[in-house]
C-alpha cells in the first residue's frame, strides 16, 4: 500500500497512513521489520509519503493493520503540517493554502467530492434526455446574456479588446437557430464584481436551451432536475442547510413577484402604474434606489430588498417586469411582464429561467433600450450583439432556457457557508507580489 503518513503512536510502532480511499494502520514491529528500517522510521515527518509491503493482520483491538515488512519513501516532505485541523483554522490561509487545508481537513475533501457527483448527475439526466453539451468561446466580442460587468482582455495579433463570457446564453441559442433542438453547456463565467459569501469572481453555471418549450414546462423541468441531483448527491430529497430544513421535492412554490412584495409589504404594486408614484413607494418602504430609471426596475428592487430574504423553500418568482428581462418573451397575458422565473432557496437566487424571446425585431428594440441605459451609466446593461439578432432573424422556433448557479447549488447540497467552500481555489488577493513568496521560502531553507 502507498499513502501519506499522518499520526504515530507507541514511538512509531502503530502509524496511520492515508490515501484518498481512506486511512489503514501499519504496525512496525522489529519481528518483521529490518531493524536499521525501523530505526530510520523514526525520522519520517507527518505528510512524508510512503510505500509499505506486508501481510494483513488485525489488531487485539480488532482494527484492520499492515504488519509491515518493509517500505520505501516516495516523497519527503519539506514544510511542517499543522498539528490537526483545530491548529488550521484561520479562513484566510485555508483558503490561500488550499492544498494543505485539503490535507488537514476530511471534509474539504469530501465537498469536492459533492461537487463533482453533483456536475455528474446533471449531466446524466440531460443527456439522458438527449440532450447535447456544446462548447461556447469563452473569449467574446460582445459581453452579452446577462447583467453584469465583464472582464476585459486584449487580442494583439486582432489589435481589439475582448470579454470574458459573462454567460453563455447568447451563443448557445445561436444553436438552437442552427438547428440544434436541445443543448447545454456547464461552463466557467466570469463578472467582474464583488467578492463575499455568495459570490466569486470566477464560477460555474449550468445553461440549458430547448426548442418547443415554455416557462411553464421549464419550471417542471427544473423541478424533476434538482430534486434527481439532490438524491443523487445526498440519497434524499430532504437536506439541512444552516440549521434549516429544505425540500427539493416537487412541487415548488410559485408566486408571482407581484403577489409575493404584497404579501410581504401589503402594497399592491401591480396598481401603481406612474414612476413616481412607485419612487414614492420605495421612499416610503425604506427601499433606497440608485440607478433605477423605470417603474418595473423599482418594483425589482422593492423585491429584492424586502421579499428575497423570506423564501426559504425552493420558491418560483415568477412574471418579471419587461424592464429588467431584455432577453425574455413577453408574457400572454399581463402587459409590462415577461414570462420569466427565478427560483430561490434560502433566500438566494439559485436559477433564472424563461420563455426566451425569439422575435428578432422586438429583440433588436429591447436591446438598444439596454445600449441607452448603458450610456447613461449603466455598467452593468446588456451589451448590444447585433451579429445574434441577425441570427434571430434567421428564424429561432419557441425555446425555453435556463441559468442554474452550480457553485450555489453544491452550496445547499452540503451545506457550505461560503461559496469558496465549494471552489477548489477561490479567487483570493495575493499577499506577495509574484514571486516575493517563493524568494522568501527559499530564504528560509
Amino acid at each position: 500500500v502507498c499513502g501519506k503518513v499522518m499520526n504515530e503512536r507507541n514511538t512509531w510502532m502503530f502509524v496511520d497512513l492515508y490515501d484518498d480511499s481512506g486511512k489503514i494502520q501499519l504496525f512496525c514491529h522489529k519481528q518483521s521489520l529490518d531493524p536499521e528500517k525501523l530505526k530510520q522510521m523514526k525520522l519520517l515527518d507527518k505528510g512524508d509519503y510512503i510505500g509499505v509491503t506486508g501481510t494483513i493482520r488485525r489488531t487485539k483491538a480488532g482494527e484492520l493493520s499492515v504488519r509491515v515488512t518493509d517500505y520505501e519513501v516516495l516523497c519527503k516532505t519539506l514544510l511542517p503540517l499543522p498539528d490537526s485541523w483545530e491548529g488550521f483554522t484561520d479562513v484566510e490561509a485555508r483558503y490561500r493554502q488550499r492544498y494543505v487545508d485539503m490535507i488537514i481537513n476530511s471534509s474539504v475533501r469530501d465537498t469536492l467530492r459533492k461537487r463533482s457527483v453533483t456536475i455528474r448527475a446533471i449531466r446524466k439526466f440531460l443527456d439522458d434526455r438527449d440532450f447535447l453539451e456544446i462548447e461556447t468561446p469563452v473569449l467574446q466580442v460582445e459581453a452579452g446574456g446577462a447583467d453584469a460587468r465583464p472582464f476585459i482582455t486584449h487580442h494583439n495579433t486582432l489589435h481589439m479588446d475582448l470579454y470574458l463570457r459573462i454567460a453563455t446564453e447568447l451563443h448557445l441559442k445561436r444553436l438552437i437557430v442552427g438547428g440544434f433542438e436541445r443543448v447545454y453547456e456547464i461552463g466557467r463565467i466570469f463578472r467582474n464584481e464583488g467578492i463575499s459569501p455568495r459570490h466569486n469572481p470566477e464560477f460555474t453555471m449550468l445553461e440549458m436551451y430547448c426548442a418547443y418549450g415554455d416557462y411553464n414546462d421549464l419550471m417542471k423541468f427544473t423541478e424533476e432536475m434538482l430534486s434527481e441531483t439532490a438524491k443523487s448527491v445526498c440519497g434524499t430529497e430532504d437536506v439541512e442547510y444552516q440549521g434549516e430544513k429544505i425540500s427539493f421535492a416537487p412541487p415548488f412554490a410559485k408566486v408571482r413577484m407581484v403577489d409575493a412584495i404584497k404579501k410581504v409589504t401589503g402594497v399592491d404594486v401591480e396598481a401603481i402604474k406612474d414612476f413616481d408614484a412607485m419612487k414614492k413607494v420605495a421612499a416610503e418602504l425604506k427601499v433606497p434606489l440608485e440607478k433605477e430609471r423605470s417603474r418595473g426596475e423599482i418594483i425589482n428592487t422593492i423585491f429584492e430588498e424586502k421579499v428575497e430574504s423570506t423564501l426559504i423553500q425552493p420558491t418560483f418568482i415568477i412574471d418579471y417586469p419587461v424592464e429588467i428581462s431584455p432577453l425574455t418573451k413577453a408574457h400572454r397575458e399581463n402587459p409590462g411582464e415577461v414570462e420569466r422565473f427565478e427560483l430561490f432557496v434560502f433566500g438566494r437566487e439559485l436559477a433564472n429561467g424563461y420563455s426566451e424571446l425569439t422575435d428578432p425585431i422586438d429583440q433588436r428594440d429591447r436591446l438598444v433600450a439596454q445600449a441607452d441605459k448603458k450610456e447613461a451609466g449603466d455598467d452593468e446593461a446588456t451589451q448590444v450583439d447585433l451579429d445574434f439578432v441577425c441570427a434571430m432573424e434567421y428564424g429561432m422556433p419557441p425555446t425555453m432556457g435556463i441559468g442554474i448557479g452550480i457553485d450555489r447549488l453544491v452550496m445547499f447540497l452540503t451545506d457550505s457557508a461560503s461559496i469558496r467552500d465549494v471552489i477548489a481555489f477561490p479567487t483570493m488577493k495575493p499577499l506577495h507580489k509574484s514571486g516575493e513568496e517563493k524568494e522568501e521560502h527559499i530564504e528560509k531553507e
